[in-house]
């Protein structure tokens, strides 16, 4: 038998129990649609929190107060500015001190984060003024009220109003609102990141905190090939600023941005894997069905098996015969397979709001799994099948 008629005749064999094929196939359909559903979810989160990551700089390093350790923060603006002057792989440098506040401003209150920033940090964060000005170093220099407002900010206070101009007031203190940033969307954190106000750092540590140390310094490397280098070279430079021998305990962190997106890329990658594998169980599941429904077939078409071999149909021709169905019923499932997990996905990002990502290598690993399951599954019964004696065959009813 030429391989087009046994493609013919194994269709034929399928279709003429249409219901116990479709059932059989079952497991195999939710085996791959499991498997493909399962991973561009989780490559869908992965590239969300990757891009979110990014969008506050690939470049940017951050330096903390060490958390545990007794010694009270020394983080000061002095640090900011020894790492502006003696850097040599920074372009930008920023120290930052945020507190939350409670702002009056149009004919609406809302409460937010109040950053104290320098001029640099808008390069630092990639982040650009939608309307008006941001401040600069005189501004800092001379501690003015000015502000900077997210786009959350600025609708929930001013609505419909013209923001540019008018006064805020923060705790007891009155700025003018000298521009709005541009809309940035939701942060790696689920945050919303513009739900923000910007201050110059001198005015928040003056007029607003009553103090000299920061929160946080930022950096931003000159080319992502550096951060190694500027990562020891900020290390240096901070155990300098603040008497610290090269094996002495630090009183700070440097957390690199481009480490942490390759660390909560392999995570989401090892969790991506495991819902994977689990899903996977499926696979074996409808394999274990195609088997049984093909031992069943072996039995209820022995007399038809003898009628072919003893008019020369040889036992290979047999063993390909029902290993051309079980493969056949597995690429059936595992494409019904993939046509339903393309609409979950569809389903998810629309209807749900879920990020997902349906790579194509995936879909063809499950295509080819699906087959691997069929001649697995199959090929004890279609050896059975192959080996029966005719006479024997022939006389079973």
């Amino acid at each position: 038998m030429g391989p087009l008629k046994l493609i013919n005749s194994s269709f034929r064999n399928i279709f003429r129990n249409r219901m116990r094929s479709l059932l059989t196939s079952l497991g195999i359909i939710i085996g791959v649609g499991s498997v493909i559903v399962m991973v561009a979810i989780g490559d869908g989160s992965r590239i969300q929190i990757e891009s979110q990551l990014s969008s506050m700089g690939t470049n940017l390093i951050t330096v903390t107060p060490r958390r545990g350790t007794t010694i009270p923060n020394r983080l000061t603006k002095a640090d900011s500015e020894k790492l502006r002057n003696e850097a040599s792989y920074i372009r930008a440098v920023s120290g930052i001190r945020q507190r939350n506040f409670s702002i009056v401003g149009g004919s609406s209150n809302w409460s937010t984060t109040v950053m104290g920033v320098e001029p640099d940090y808008l390069i630092i964060r990639n982040w650009d003024v939608q309307e008006g000005d941001f401040f600069e170093e005189k501004d800092l220099a001379s501690r003015n009220k000015v502000a900077v407002l997210g786009t959350t900010v600025a609708s929930e206070l001013f609505k419909t109003e013209y923001p540019i101009g008018q006064s805020i007031r923060i705790g007891t203190n009155h700025f003018k609102v000298i521009g709005v940033l541009e809309k940035k969307g939701v942060g790696a954190m689920g945050n919303d990141q513009d739900d923000v106000v910007m201050v110059p750092l001198d005015t928040a540590l003056t007029r607003l905190s009553q103090t000299q140390t920061l929160n946080s310094i930022a950096l931003s490397v000159i080319r992502e090939d550096y951060m190694t280098q500027a990562q020891k070279e900020i290390d240096i430079i901070m155990r300098e600023a603040h008497n610290i021998t090269q094996y002495g305990a630090a009183t700070f962190d440097i957390m690199n941005m481009a480490d942490l997106i390759a660390t909560v890329s392999k995570t989401s990658q090892v969790l991506t894997n495991l819902l994977a594998a689990i899903a996977g169980v499926s696979l074996v599941v409808g394999g274990i069905g195609i088997m049984n429904i093909m031992l069943v077939s072996v039995t209820e078409r022995t007399r038809e098996i003898g009628i072919r071999m003893a008019v020369g149909a040889r036992k290979r021709d047999i063993l390909f015969q029902f290993l051309s169905e079980s493969i056949i019923l597995s690429l059936i499932g595992g494409i019904i397979g993939i046509i339903f997990s393309i609409l979950v996905c569809k389903f998810l990002t629309t209807f749900m709001s879920i990020q997902t990502y349906v790579n194509p290598v995936v879909i063809l690993i499950s295509v080819l799994f699906a087959a691997i399951v069929g001649i697995f599954f199959g090929y004890y019964p279609a050896r059975k099948a192959a080996g029966l004696y005719p006479i024997d065959a022939l006389r079973y009813e």
